[in-house]
């Protein structure tokens, strides 16, 4: 399979060049700046990230160039563009002038790069250091009203460097820059569709699990059951799902799921635990813990379910790509907020082996993917869910009562989004159960309740994230209708954070 290599050098914005170099339908993959696997003849060129670290940092990243010059194509994003020509002998340093922001990219020279692209394009430059003396061999291809050299190559060999990001929205051309560099420059074909993916995926897992038997946990997500999919098609019966209800799904959640999973024909064993859980949780409040608690219930639960089948070998998990690239950050890039479930989090003596058939994959592909494979739509088109689901929205102790009060706002909220046509305009939504209680009134008489935030954001992969802007007459409907119809809640808030500061969940 041919593929673009990215090496990371801990650019917030290495993950969205990957997904760019993706829609032209080029497979791409991340590799830290210090883990450059072999350039077998699958690798046909190599891009090197941006990095919040100056070139002249004593321990800022040293990209191994003696390995890619004359090798495959190459393409230095800002701090990569700098380090070629920081290690070629140039002068990098704070520029008179950083640039941040928008600028038009003067083309000083056309070149393949800049195929089909206009002069004075607008193009989204962050960086405080600049190139401020070229060295020998090195062409200026474009420049800046600020930045001499916003684009060069050099001379007699296939190595780029730009100062701007392609990648970002804002970059006007970007995508078709780096498709003249992907497909015009390095060759590639652009044939990596959802439909070649599943063929090569489902022969992939009838080769690695051969005769064998397969256990999956499904949690009613997009991720596992896409998972499931794919491993029936290659499998079949051999296939065994397990769903467990931990009591801390949404309201109806479990009786849903299995119902759609019915119908997809999957063979799925349903178990009730949420006695288990609720009672393991009894009085602890630390965010964490909670997590440890659930998750070690979920294991436990699920690895009873499965001693009851016999000869399984393997446990297929839906990691996917982020979550594979952030479990092998190293000083930099990609740095790790939240430990996964998918990654890191199973027991040393588990006896399985593990397939992961998304690994490869970002969130929006997963779902082209499902779309590809007839995933239902309504689970096609949920919304991502915690994996702790709602033991952290409750904030504080999680009790059966509390759970049953967030439930209730909960499908209020949700419902409500679907009612007026946003629920898909959105990329997570939920509400939060506070643990505090305000004074109210209530039928001429003052009451002391909860409060119940409710939390909507605009995302691609979750990654970062912006506060969905919901119209403030129909949140006034739905904090109505809350207060109205939930016993216990008196007060509604919502959610104006981002990603970052703030992350999606509050714990």
């Amino acid at each position: 399979m041919e593929k673009i290599l990215i090496l990371d050098s801990g650019s917030q914005y290495t993950q969205l060049i990957a997904r760019r170099i993706r829609e032209t339908g080029v497979y791409c993959a991340i590799h830290p700046w210090n883990k450059c696997p072999d350039l077998d003849g699958d690798v046909k060129g190599v891009v090197l990230s941006g990095s919040p670290a100056s070139v002249t940092d004593g321990d800022a990243p040293r990209l191994p160039l003696e390995r890619l010059r004359g090798a495959v194509p190459v393409l230095g994003i800002c701090y990569g563009a700098q380090y070629m020509a920081y290690a070629a002998g140039g002068q990098v340093a704070p520029g008179a002038r950083r640039e941040y922001g928008r600028a038009q990219m003067h083309i000083v020279e056309r070149d393949p790069l800049f195929e089909g692209m206009k002069d004075r394009s607008v193009v989204w430059m962050s960086h405080g250091d600049t190139i401020l003396r070229y060295p020998e061999g090195f062409k200026v291809l474009a420049s800046t009203d600020d930045v001499v050299c916003a684009a060069y190559r050099v001379e007699g060999s296939d190595i780029w460097g730009i100062q701007f990001h392609p990648e970002v929205h804002h970059s006007e051309e970007g995508s078709l820059l780096l498709r003249n560099f992907v497909c015009g420059i390095c060759g590639c074909k652009g044939d990596w569709t959802p439909e070649n993916f599943i063929e090569s995926a489902v022969a992939s897992l009838r080769a690695t699990i051969g005769p064998d038997k397969v256990i999956l946990g499904l949690s009613g997500g997009v991720d596992s059951s896409v998972a499931a999919l794919l491993l029936h098609r290659a499998v079949g019966d051999r296939l065994h799902c397990i769903f467990v209800d931990s009591g801390l799904m949404r309201k109806d959640e479990f009786s849903f799921v299995l119902e759609s999973y019915k119908g997809m024909g999957l063979n799925v064993r349903g178990i009730q635990a949420s006695e288990r859980f609720l009672r393991d949780l009894a009085g602890v409040t630390e965010p964490e813990a909670k997590r440890k608690i659930i998750g070690r219930d979920y294991i436990e639960v699920f690895n009873e379910a499965a001693a009851e089948i016999s000869d399984v070998r393997w446990l297929a998990q839906g990691t996917i790509y982020p979550d594979v690239i952030e479990s092998v950050s190293v000083g930099g890039p990609s740095m790790t907020i939240k430990s996964h479930h998918n990654v890191g989090g199973l027991p040393k003596d588990l006896k399985f082996k593990i397939v992961e058939p998304l690994r490869l994959l970002f969130k929006d592909e997963v779902r082209r993917i499902g779309k590809a494979l007839g995933l239902d739509p309504a689970i096609l088109g949920r919304h991502p869910f915690p994996g702790p689901g709602l033991g952290i929205r409750v904030l504080g102790e999680v009790t059966r009562e509390k759970v049953a009060m967030l439930q209730e706002a909960d499908a209020i909220f949700i419902n409500a989004l679907k009612a007026a046509g946003l629920y898909d305009k959105v990329w997570q939504a939920g509400a939060i159960l506070l643990p505090v209680q305000s004074v109210g009134v209530m039928g001429d008489g003052r009451t002391y309740e909860r409060c119940v935030a409710l939390r909507a954001v605009c995302s691609v992969d979750g990654m970062t994230a912006d506060w969905a802007h919901l119209p403030w007459d129909f949140l006034a409907s739905v904090s109505t209708e809350i207060i109205g119809r939930v016993r216990g809640v008196n007060r509604v808030v919502y959610d104006v954070s981002s990603k970052p500061p703030a992350t999606i969940e509050w714990e």
